[in-house]
């Protein structure tokens, strides 16, 4: 295997993705795990919302994983995207650990954007 795409797939019409998109959609297949895991969103295959958060934690620590071992590689708008990501995850996390057990899944408080403050 050399490391580069092996040839153009139908999503990039035929166009292979550079480096940089495919950290980027790295980065976005673990959040959206997560967030799934997390009960936030819908599971796509089962059509219902699902929580495990012991695999959301650990979608969450894989990332905090890529974090550390590609510091000092990454451009600022990739380590901006990766931070990002994990501040929100982690405040969703916190907020679905803290919640009652005993509430369904179905509802489960909105993810929390780490992008503006919680709305009360």
């Amino acid at each position: 295997m050399s490391g580069k795409p092996s040839g153009p797939g139908p999503e990039t019409g035929g166009e292979s993705l550079s480096p940089r998109d495919m950290f980027l959609g790295l980065v976005h297949s673990f959040q959206a795990a997560a967030m799934q895991q997390m009960g936030k969103v819908m599971n796509p295959f089962t059509n219902r919302i699902e929580r495990d958060l012991g695999q959301a934690k650990l979608s969450i620590d894989m990332l905090e994983m890529l974090k550390e071992r590609t510091r000092g590689n990454l451009t600022s708008e990739e380590g901006r995207f990766l931070e990002h990501v994990l501040i929100e995850l982690r405040l969703n996390y916190v907020q679905e650990t803290s919640a009652p057990r005993e509430e369904a899944p179905q509802d489960a408080a909105p993810p929390i954007d780490a992008g503006e403050p919680p709305k009360p």
